[in-house]
């Protein structure tokens, strides 16, 4: 056997989370290794310390790798205490439950996920960590497997209606993932009612035959009450609902800092023509915009002015970790979950209409290519004058309308130019590559009980394109400038495509006579090419969501890897730092990069810190997406439960073997499940994505145009029937 060392601490080691890292890395795999040698037989941890070296101060450390090996499903531990090599394939991963029982394990750096039967689930909840063991065969193509070990538990509470009973109650939680319904003793219901919605923390997570077990730490109100439905979405995804009373009076002494006279080092821009342009209903107002035009040297001039909130918000403040914490805002459709205490979001650090405010300016110059030829980013005072909305500037420049152009008279010529602006640098953008998805969003009109009274697509316009232009083109301009000086930095990075998707796009388009050029690798503007041929088709809408869902997820991370879909070679977060962290991080570090700050000891700091800021923000950012999105289906369904019976005309946008789902004009989709097609029995061919009866050979295929009538909306279930609706088929309901 060869002779091995374990490294001692101290040896070979260096500052730095990276190095300590790479340390330990090492550690491991020479453990493993040893374990893995042909001539090694089974030993006890102090054979093997002897065997390695190990200093007695490194056995803790030891110890801890092999529980780690352990975990990762490589050694086992025998029943006389001994370490030996895993025989059978273990991985670790992550569970993701659905709600029929059976899920899928997702492991790092494997390309595709594990499927576990239910009965091989052995009680894992949806997000725990597990220890997963692949077994031989499987029923289809993919991999099988069974949960060997549960890790680390994901889901420590859980939101539901508690169900009362004679001496106990039991809580059905919200999440259908987690399938098993939760008993609570009499004694742990803090008296909670029938019918009430609580929150439930998990005390047992029972056994495959013992449902699981908690206790009612909170109650949120009976079920039907107003409100109670966004909020519980909200507990249930774990978003903070209270700040921390540290937070909160950070927050008000920073709101009473208003703006003094002794910020002399600022460039003072008060006298420089800027506007705001957000939705009517907007508080947070952290982007102001200013552009004029050199007649004489052909060059723009805009202005991107951003919320110096870091100026507020100190790092490593109650305020700042709190921030941290939640990552982002959270827009839901009867509330925001601010990042920031309302006294900073919608006060000192809102860009208001008339008052000084202090800003971080990106001011540059672009050519008449769309060209930025030179650019200066400062510290700034600015005052805003006048706020705008999206329908006041749309008004302007769209509709004529004599009235808005009165009334804003003095600003229209400054308007035009940034219309022309805008149109300038989305050309650039387009002949580079980059993706445009003009998707129709949806608006839910609520009334003051938060039922939903309309469902809407919510379409963008030349005043919502303006302010992406400008904010594109800003955060671009800085992720270049501070990638060229290489400096720790946060960056917005969309990888490539898988190719396999980007396969499947391409034989799903081929049907309607489109096609996708490229192999492995494919750049965006074949996707571009695509997406403009589709124009004003059909099934424009249906290929242009089919086409996103074949793109990777955009995420945050400290190596500059461009954006794939904007066809960009930098990218980063710099417009919002009100709302997303990301953007907060790097303007401290722009700003300690501008006063000459940024020793070799503060580089260190940002190295150590900024790979944990990016997963935590893109964490943070997916929880509050999948929370958006449950509550606008929660609000979709309510909404159309006053409408079952009702005929609409859809396209068909889904399909699988239990049938097809048909998107509506209002954005609404429900599926037609397969037993509500009662005129014939129907077969799904995934090559070709239809669905074809067997005896009277009628077809419903991706993209086509279909008449349906509502058969049934699940509030709780987030779920919408339809049935086809023609002259033959109306059901009196």
């Amino acid at each position: 056997m060869p002779k091995s060392c374990f490294y001692r601490i101290g040896d070979s080691f260096e500052t730095g989370s990276h190095r300590r890292k790479n340390v330990t890395d090492e550690r491991k795999q020479k453990v493993y290794d040893l374990i893995c040698d042909r001539d090694y037989v089974p030993m006890k941890i102090k054979e093997i310390a002897v065997l390695m070296q190990v200093a007695k101060e490194d056995r803790p450390e030891l110890e801890r790798i092999l529980l780690e090996l352990q975990e990762e499903g490589k050694i086992e531990l025998t029943r006389r205490g001994k370490y030996k090599k895993m025989e059978n394939v273990r991985l670790v991963g992550i569970f993701d439950a659905t709600a029929k029982g059976y899920g899928f394990v997702e492991v790092e750096g494997r390309e595709d996920d594990i499927f576990i039967p239910e009965d091989a689930v052995n009680g894992a909840m949806h997000g725990d960590t597990v220890q997963v063991e692949l077994r031989p065969g499987g029923s289809g193509r993919r991999c099988e497997g069974a949960v060997m070990k549960v890790l680390e538990r994901a889901v420590k509470q859980a939101v539901g209606v508690y169900e009362k009973s004679k001496g106990y109650g039991f809580v059905v939680p919200d999440d259908r993932r987690l399938v098993r319904d939760i008993y609570i003793p009499q004694n742990c219901s803090m008296g909670a009612a029938d019918r009430q919605k609580v929150v439930v923390e998990l005390t047992d997570y029972g056994s495959s035959s013992r449902r699981p077990e908690g206790r009612v730490v909170e109650i949120l109100g009976h079920c039907d009450d107003p409100g109670v439905d966004i909020l519980s979405i909200a507990y249930g995804h774990g978003l903070p609902s209270e700040f921390p009373k540290s937070a909160l009076a950070q927050a008000e002494r920073a709101a009473a800092d208003a703006p003094g006279e002794d910020l002399q080092d600022r460039l003072d821009l008060r006298d420089v023509c800027m506007v705001t342009i957000d939705g009517e209903d907007a508080k947070d107002l952290d982007d102001a915009v200013s552009v004029t035009y050199d007649e004489e040297n052909k060059i723009w001039h805009l202005g991107v002015h951003i919320a110096d909130v870091s100026h507020y918000v100190t790092e490593g403040s109650p305020l700042d970790c709190e921030a941290l914490n939640r990552g982002t805002s959270v827009y839901l459709t009867d509330r925001v979950i601010p990042m920031l205490p309302v006294a900073l979001s919608n006060g000192i650090c809102s860009l208001n209409e008339g008052e000084d405010r202090l800003a971080l300016s990106c001011l540059m110059e672009i050519d008449e290519k769309g060209n930025v030829t030179g650019h200066r980013i400062a510290e700034t005072r600015i005052r805003v004058n006048r706020r705008m909305t999206y329908t006041s500037v749309k008004k302007i420049l769209a509709d004529k309308d004599e009235d808005e152009m009165r009334r804003y008279r003095e600003l229209v010529p400054m308007f035009r130019q940034m219309e022309v602006l805008a149109r300038l640098l989305r050309e650039k953008r387009k002949a580079r590559g980059s993706i445009d998805f003009d998707l129709p969003e949806s608006r839910i009109v609520l009334d003051e009980a938060g039922r939903p009274l309309d469902v809407l697509p919510y379409e963008r316009n030349v005043a919502t394109k303006i302010i992406e232009e400008f904010m594109l083109i800003a955060n671009e301009t800085v992720a270049q400038d501070y990638f060229w000086q290489e400096l720790p930095f946060v960056y917005r990075t969309h990888q490539k495509p898988d190719p396999d998707k980007i396969r499947q796009l391409a034989v799903f388009v081929a049907n309607f006579g489109f096609g996708i050029k490229g192999g492995r690798e494919i750049h965006p503007m074949e996707l571009q090419k695509l997406l403009a041929r589709i124009e004003d088709s059909p099934q424009e809408t249906l290929i242009s969501r089919l086409t996103l869902r074949s793109m990777s997820r955009a995420a945050y991370t400290v190596e500059c890897a461009g954006h794939f879909g904007l066809a960009a070679k930098y990218y980063c977060h710099f417009t919002s730092p009100i709302r997303r962290y990301p953007d907060l991080q790097i303007h401290r570090i722009i700003k300690e990069n501008l006063h000459g700050g940024l020793t070799q000891e503060r580089i260190a700091h940002y190295e150590d810190i900024l790979q944990d800021v990016a997963q935590q923000s893109s964490r943070a950012e997916r929880r509050a997406d999948e929370a958006e999105r449950e509550a606008e289906k929660m609000k979709k369904a309510e909404y159309m439960q006053g409408h079952i019976g009702e005929l609409y005309h859809g396209v068909i946008c889904g399909m699988n073997a239990y049938g097809f789902y048909v998107e509506l004009p209002n954005t609404v989709e429900g599926m037609v499940h397969v037993s509500n097609l009662l005129d014939d029995h129907y077969d799904y061919d995934e090559k070709t994505y239809e669905m074809r009866g067997l005896h009277t050979g009628r077809t419903y295929r991706m993209g086509q145009e279909v008449q349906i009538q509502v058969l049934a909306a699940d509030k709780q279930a987030r779920t919408i029937d339809f049935c086809i609706a023609d002259e033959e088929n109306v059901r009196r309901l």
